[in-house]
């Protein structure tokens, strides 16, 4: 049985997000794969999500074999971090690792600036 999870994009402080911005530069159809493999992920579908490193890559398996990274905060909260293809798996699973670490730090900070662990 799955359960639902709320499914959100990564946005940096500066305001760009990684997941969009690639998103945002595939062609239509791939663009349809890879919503459809995120709409999954939203259904608690998570079976075909290979984990390490802190991070979740899961392959579409279609065309130049799309992936999306993501990380799981708690059981309610899935992160896009952001997509790439095979070709560019080892800096793309770099820069998710990367976009991992920046969001916990900015988390732990936030807790630190408010006692009480509101936003």
């Amino acid at each position: 049985m799955t359960h639902t999870v709320r499914v959100e994009e990564y946005v940096r402080e500066d305001g760009s997000n990684p997941y969009r911005r690639w998103f945002e530069s595939l062609p239509a159809q791939a663009a349809a794969k890879v919503a459809a493999a995120v709409y999954r992920l939203g259904l608690g579908n998570t079976s075909n999500v290979k984990w390490f490193a802190g991070i979740g890559e899961r392959i579409v398996d279609w065309g130049p074999g799309y992936r999306v990274y993501l990380a799981k905060e708690g059981a309610a909260l899935i992160l896009l971090l952001g997509g790439g293809t095979k070709r560019r798996q080892r800096s793309d699973v770099e820069r998710a690792v990367a976009l991992r670490a920046e969001y916990k730090a900015r988390k732990a900070s936030t807790r630190r600036a408010r006692p009480d662990g509101r936003r």
